[in-house]
């Protein structure tokens, strides 16, 4: 598969994925998306949970011990780094749910992520939340294009075997946070 086609596929694979919600705990902000797959759970437990897997839609590893309360790393990707010239490019964080194969929560820097899977008779049903440090709008917005871009990749990755790198395809990122800055002030 060439890259302009991987590029069309994430975009095409974005554009119809349904838009994340913004929720909230008291006055805490939060973002909130569910996704259908037509694999079982234990094909989805696999790429949200394993590096070899998690490189192709996530920004980052996840290195650690899996077990409820264990420290990890997440180192971002060398491309991630060399693109965005990331200072910091190892976050910790701590793993806050661990119940193979339905849920996993995990804490990078001060955000709180949280993986739902739910057998279906098609596959599995996703609920993806995450609860973002900053609640600045403008961040929110941001953060919620970016896993939706994810998201998208993870499909892409679970249909087809792969995905284009993030750094290539993040234009895709960028459009949907000025989606999403039009929403979240919609609301």
């Amino acid at each position: 598969m060439t890259d302009d086609l991987q590029t069309a596929d994430i975009a095409r694979v974005a554009d119809a994925a349904a838009r994340g919600e913004l929720i909230h705990e008291g006055e805490r902000p939060g973002l909130r998306y569910v996704r259908h797959y037509r694999h079982p759970v234990a094909r989805v437990w696999r790429a949200i949970t394993e590096s070899d897997q998690l490189r192709h839609w996530m920004p980052c590893d996840i290195v650690g011990e899996r077990a409820a309360g264990a420290a990890i790393t997440l180192p971002f990707w060398p491309g991630h780094v060399e693109k965005y010239a990331i200072d910091e490019p190892t976050l910790t964080g701590r793993i806050e749910v661990w119940d193979p194969p339905r849920r996993f929560g995990w804490t990078w820097g001060g955000d709180l992520l949280i993986f739902e899977l739910t057998p279906l008779d098609d596959g599995t049903e996703l609920i993806f939340t995450t609860w973002p440090e900053d609640p600045d709008p403008a961040g929110i917005a941001s953060t919620a294009g970016g896993y939706h871009l994810c998201l998208a990749e993870l499909t892409l990755l679970l249909d087809t075997g792969s995905a284009p790198p993030m750094t290539d395809v993040d234009e895709v990122a960028f459009r949907l946070a000025d989606a999403y800055r039009r929403q979240f002030d919609a609301a």
